[in-house]
């Protein structure tokens, strides 16, 4: 007897059970297949949705900016303005078309016939923006200056892209971004997969028992600065295994403190510079009258080993963009000329 109901135990909670998974497959099922316009909307965004969060279709974009905005674009535009410099190359590597752009900055590896120009990166004509009756306009997430623009754009509601751009996987996200938009992921595929293979076997190959110590010095002709891991270029050197004196300096190697007596003190392998701005004698100038003034400057290890080095515009103050692996390369070779020859 006891058996038998215990035997009945068992079978009401076996169909408790299946019951329980039955009811939950079924809210599943009411879930995933619901005639719901809007979650059948979300249902299928999200399984569009790729690593950088960029979700189209067959005629749209939807994405966050650079501000963290979830902004649509229409696709294919014909009529588009970039005022950023370094992504000038980027959009057009990746499929896009131009009628206006700003000028300066790194230029562009691709012959470009037929834009108007709407001033500087800092000194862009609104007005003559406005007359180009673009469809799009692309501009920087971090300028003060571009955000005033963004605005302006926006109230005359013309379709913008803020653009946040400081480290190589934000290149890889604004290229992916633009080659959707431009319906030309084929472009996008075969370059930015080259370009990742070049930087990850030039990281492979760094070696692991050398880690040298380096300062990176930023000279414009009104100041001078370090610059940490947290930047374009701190960013490569520390993938390339090198320690950033100004990494661990207490504030007195940010960016705005230049403490001969702290790099003296830390006595780096290599110093590296970084120029910014057209009038090269007060950049010289300044390097002169902040550093190597100081009687101990000519002690340090970096400048006796003849390990003092200006960095080329083109590749390490401006984005370096389908030249990553250039940029990795160069560098490796001069920290690890041996692994690197």
């Amino acid at each position: 007897m006891k058996n038998k109901r215990k035997n009945y135990l068992v079978l009401i909670l076996v169909l408790v059970s299946l019951i329980f998974v039955a009811c939950t497959n079924k809210q599943k099922n009411d879930f995933t297949q619901t005639d719901n316009p809007d979650v059948v909307q979300e249902n299928k965004e999200l399984q569009n949705q790729d690593e950088y969060g960029i979700i189209s279709d067959d005629h749209t974009v939807k994405f966050l900016d650079g501000r963290g905005k979830e902004i649509t674009i229409n696709k294919k535009p014909k009529r588009v303005v970039v005022l950023f410099p370094s992504l000038i190359d980027i959009w057009i590597r990746n499929g896009g078309e131009l009628v206006g752009m700003v000028e300066g900055g790194t230029g562009t590896a691709l012959d470009i016939e037929g834009v108007d120009i709407v001033g500087g990166f800092g000194s862009v004509s609104m007005e003559k923006v406005i007359s180009l009756n673009p469809e799009l306009v692309i501009l920087s997430a971090n300028s003060k200056s571009h955000k005033k623009l963004t605005e302006s754009l926006e109230e005359n509601n013309i379709p913008v892209i803020p653009v946040a751009y400081e480290f190589k996987d934000d290149y890889f996200k604004t290229a992916k971004l633009f080659a959707t938009i431009n319906d030309r992921m084929d472009l996008y595929k075969e370059e930015a997969g080259k370009i990742k293979e070049e930087i990850q076997e030039i990281i492979d190959n760094v070696p692991g028992d050398n880690k040298p110590k380096i300062l990176i010095m930023f000279a414009a002709s009104n100041a001078l600065t370090a610059s940490g891991s947290n930047s374009t270029l701190g960013e490569i050197f520390k993938d390339l295994g090198a320690i950033n004196i100004a990494d661990d300096s207490n504030d007195l190697l940010n960016d705005k403190n230049f403490s001969i007596e702290k790099i003296i003190a830390e006595d780096p392998d290599f110093i590296f510079v970084q120029t910014m701005g057209s009038d090269k004698e007060a950049i010289e100038e300044r390097i002169k009258t902040d550093a190597e003034s100081n009687p101990a400057w000519s002690t340090l290890s970096a400048v006796k080993n003849d390990r003092y080095i200006v960095l080329p515009n083109d590749l390490y103050t401006y984005k370096a963009n389908h030249r990553y692996g250039e940029a990795y390369r160069g560098l490796a070779e001069i920290l690890y000329p041996e692994a690197f020859k």
